[in-house]
């Protein structure tokens, strides 16, 4: 019955090493992202769908069809 109370402590001592090594990286900024937000401007923004704005309903509605784009580049 001791092992599982010795156990439990060196269970306990270990999650806090952890936590305090995961608390040290973070405030030297480990995690900080700064790749993404240099190329965030490159993807691809998602359709509104709602159309609730008025800039969404012209953008919208400025679409053209890619067939018919072709068909007149043709003519």
């Amino acid at each position: 019955m001791t092992i599982i109370y010795m156990l439990l402590a060196i269970s306990v001592f270990v999650a806090l090493i952890f936590f305090v090594l995961f608390i040290y990286s973070v405030k030297k900024g480990q995690y900080d992202d700064t790749y993404t937000p240099s190329v965030r401007m490159l993807f691809e923004d998602e359709l509104v769908k709602d159309g609730s704005s008025p800039s969404a309903k012209k953008s919208t509605q400025n679409k053209t069809n890619p067939k018919t784009q072709t068909s007149q580049a043709l003519e």
